[in-house]
């Protein structure tokens, strides 16, 4: 039975939904105001899996994402370069669904935009100041008193009782560090540096406090209670724990069943950020000659809640692992005719399925998962090898990888790839060298194509061509 760590009770707990088999999923977006770097990307990255393999266990799957179109890093950024809100977060919001289809990331089922959910922000808004939950300041701006919410801190591990004494006060950014335990903004009244991004509303003339955003957005498409909420540990304070006091604080239910959290991604151990100028985007990776799909694995080859240090070395050895996966394939492909050892090779399957979803059950343990994936490629390796390996067990042992693939979303099963004419027409030169005798000959052109980054490995089924 799958097993997840909630971040709320600190603790893995059996995964039961509200309803059956349906899970309502919720996982806060990008925003746009920039583009997003590859430890951005690992919380999309693992959020995927996590559904992946949701769906890999039947259940049905309501994703969220959202898209932070206002706040205060869009307004700033975008008067910087002289152009409007909605042109500038529409270059990055583009740029970021390209990068998701780099990483063969799932489409999640709605992406809403802050911009699109001010009445509800403004509805939640009013009936928390009807409970006396929040009040207007005297900038015009409308607080939430986070002393009349019973709760606050729960999920950041915060007790507000001893931080009392330094937490009168209000703070009207979007974000802040975890010791500025202070009333937030739910609205932020109109100020000149907004320019021209306002909404005329019945709780005045401004804009929508970033937290609040998050709960308008969740309640309106999965309800006032749903299932799983992610993000990155960021996002535990102010963040996530602001959504849970506005959230609850309105509807009087609890908010989200299991908090899922994904650590940082490190570059010589510290956080991979913008602010620190220590980051690289999906396109400087590209740009350097890695495969998205390179990324993609190094992102989840360790596990979610485990800092993972990015290092050039790391990303070539992810690349390999993608290659060995697909090499594998391209073999397994090619095998034809019968052997006696499709009843070892079908146990030895089965184990690597068992042992496949064990780890998967236990947090989404993805080293131990490709672990099981690895041991079961370098015995069927060995089989082939042997020549002791046939269609119907190749076919068995494709299914499997298959499968295990719509959780990974890192292999490659199509036959359709092709090397340039000229380099095909060295293949087949030198297969008729070797075919006449003339090895020398056949080596110098093997030797050719190994400089141009080709492998060749001669076959009992013919010549087979591996990108190095």
């Amino acid at each position: 039975m799958l097993e997840l760590y909630n971040t709320l009770t600190r603790k893995q707990e059996p995964f039961k939904p509200l309803k059956g088999k349906k899970v309502g999923l919720y996982s806060c977006g990008p925003t746009s105001y920039n583009y997003p770097h590859i430890g951005n990307y690992r919380a999309y990255v693992f959020v995927d899996l996590l559904k992946r393999y949701l769906l890999y266990n039947s259940f049905k799957v309501k994703h969220v994402m959202n898209i932070t179109d206002v706040d205060d890093k869009t307004i700033r950024d975008s008067q910087k370069e002289g152009i409007g809100l909605k042109e500038f977060t529409a270059r990055y919001e583009k740029a970021f669904f390209e990068d998701l289809k780099s990483l063969n990331i799932l489409p999640a089922d709605n992406y809403p935009k802050a911009t699109e959910y001010i009445r509800e922000m403004v509805a939640i808004t009013q009936a928390l100041m009807k409970k006396g939950l929040a009040y207007k300041g005297e900038d015009g701006s409308i607080y939430y008193n986070i002393r009349k919410f019973r709760d606050y801190g729960r999920l950041a591990n915060i007790d507000l009782n001893k931080l009392r004494a330094g937490a009168s006060g209000r703070v009207k950014k979007d974000e802040y560090e975890k010791d500025n335990i202070q009333d937030f903004a739910l609205w932020k009244a109109y100020d000149k540096a907004d320019g021209n991004v306002f909404w005329e509303t019945p709780v005045g003339k401004g804009r929508p406090g970033w937290h609040i955003e998050c709960s308008a957005m969740s309640i309106k498409n999965l309800g006032k209670t749903f299932d799983i909420h992610c993000g990155g540990i960021d996002l535990i304070f102010p963040h996530h724990q602001n959504e849970i006091a506005q959230s609850e604080g309105w509807t009087g239910k609890k908010f989200v069943n299991y908090w899922l959290h994904n650590e940082w991604l490190l570059v010589n151990g510290q956080k991979m950020s913008k602010s620190l100028g220590n980051f690289y985007t999906l396109r400087d990776m590209l740009a350097k000659g890695f495969p998205a799909v390179a990324v993609r694995y190094l992102l989840l080859s360790t596990h979610y809640r485990q800092q993972l240090n990015f290092t050039f070395e790391g990303i070539d050895a992810a690349k390999a692992s993608v290659e060995r996966l697909n090499e594998l394939i391209r073999k397994l492909q090619d095998i034809k005719g019968s052997s006696k050892s499709g009843v070892l090779i079908r146990k030895e399957i089965t184990a690597a399925e068992a042992a496949f979803e064990k780890a998967m059950d236990d947090d989404l343990n993805t080293s131990e998962a490709l672990a099981a994936v690895f041991e079961l490629v370098k015995s069927i390796n060995q089989h082939i090898g042997n020549s002791s390996i046939d269609k119907k067990s190749a076919e068995e042992a494709l299914k499997f990888l298959e499968k295990v693939d719509s959780v990974l979303g890192v292999m490659n099963f199509s036959r359709e790839e092709k090397l340039p004419e000229g380099l095909m027409k060295l293949i087949d030169e030198r297969e008729k060298l070797r075919k006449s005798g003339n090895f020398a000959a056949a080596d110098k052109i093997r030797s050719q194509l190994r400089e141009k980054g080709i492998q060749l490995d001669d076959t009992p089924e013919g010549v087979r061509w591996k990108r190095l």
